[in-house]
């Protein structure tokens, strides 16, 4: 096996972000499933746009935002995503690169516009989603850059990519390549709504295809239909795939691997501002821990850290350096 050149690809929704914020009637006047992504057309993510107050456009995808974060940490990523030849899809390349995270795909140059995602921040924190995945969903195999693949230690795929048929033969094809080079492959449930849609395909690529997976405890606990019982579902994710990561909002993170279960507690936060990215940006600082040799104990922290500065303000990626901050907590 030839020496890995990036730490981790991602393959996800190539996003561009728009956050405002709202109150809760907002979100009953407008018909909102409060604190869930829910996937909507064109005219409908006009509609809500025209009612949103002003908001912060930047580039996102629960993926994309992952890669931010490895970036952010000191890591080499590279990210895999659809966008359009438009105004959005330039905005979201020039976003990527500029992080230093190699993107590559080749954009479409007609049919659907560059996705966006409309999240609506209430003041408990809470964001609620609308996204129109437009150009996303043409992502397929022919997509893939296998050979940044086979160049990654881990190829980290996006749960909520996977409602297309071509998006689905991308990750298999996807896991298979990386496999073949000897590489580990990682997946992110993405949203209990998510699981409830892909059930069925979702075990099966836990069982299969996957090797490290994240959750969050309602995503975990849906996957395998075991009620509020986090435990049971850990035992499930224990005999089926080698690590699985566990997050667990205020009460931290729990990891099992084997025989083995570490956890750690959340990072201390002045203020919850916006729990958009929470999952994204613990999944990158995990990542860059595994990819640099860390345990599965400081992998966790530094999960926890990245976690903790993008829930102190707005936005999904990280307001400073994520290498000075680790350093400053003595990792």
């Amino acid at each position: 096996m030839t020496e890995a050149s990036l730490d981790v690809v991602g393959i996800g929704n190539a996003i561009v972000d728009v956050i405002a914020k709202a109150d809760d009637a907002f979100i009953a006047a407008n018909g909102l499933v409060k604190g869930a992504m829910t996937l909507v057309d064109m005219d409908r993510s006009e509609a809500l746009y025209g009612r949103m107050g002003p908001g912060i456009e930047m580039s996102g995808g629960s993926a994309g935002n992952t890669m931010a974060g490895i970036a952010s940490l000191g890591g080499r990523g590279g990210f895999i995503g659809k966008v359009r030849d438009d105004q959005l899809g330039a905005v979201f390349r020039h976003d990527m690169r500029a992080l230093g995270v190699r993107f590559d795909t080749v954009p479409l140059t007609a049919g659907p516009t560059t996705a966006r995602c409309l999240i609506v921040v209430t003041p408990d924190a809470q964001r609620t989603m609308n996204t129109y995945l437009g150009a996303c969903v043409e992502l397929g195999p022919e997509d893939l850059d296998e050979d940044m693949i086979r160049a990654s230690m881990v190829t980290y795929m996006e749960g909520y990519l996977f409602d297309p048929p071509q998006a689905k033969a991308a990750f298999r094809r996807a896991a298979w390549v990386a496999h073949d080079a000897g590489r580990e492959v990682s997946l992110t449930l993405s949203d209990s709504f998510c699981v409830e849609r892909h059930r069925g395909d979702f075990v099966d690529l836990v069982e299969n295809d996957i090797d490290i997976v994240f959750a969050n405890h309602h995503e975990a606990t849906a996957l395998f239909e075991t009620g509020d019982d986090l435990d049971a579902a850990l035992d499930h994710f224990r005999r089926r795939c080698k690590v699985a990561v566990v997050t667990l909002s205020e009460r931290g993170a729990v990891v099992v691997s084997g025989d083995r279960t570490v956890r750690v507690p959340a990072e201390p936060i002045e203020r919850l501002v916006d729990t958009t990215g929470a999952g994204d940006l613990f999944a990158a600082g995990y990542l860059f821990g595994h990819t640099n040799g860390r345990d599965l104990a400081d992998s966790l922290r530094l999960g926890a850290i990245a976690a903790a500065e993008v829930i102190s303000h707005v936005g999904a990626r990280p307001a400073v350096p994520l290498t000075e901050l680790v350093r400053s907590k003595g990792l």
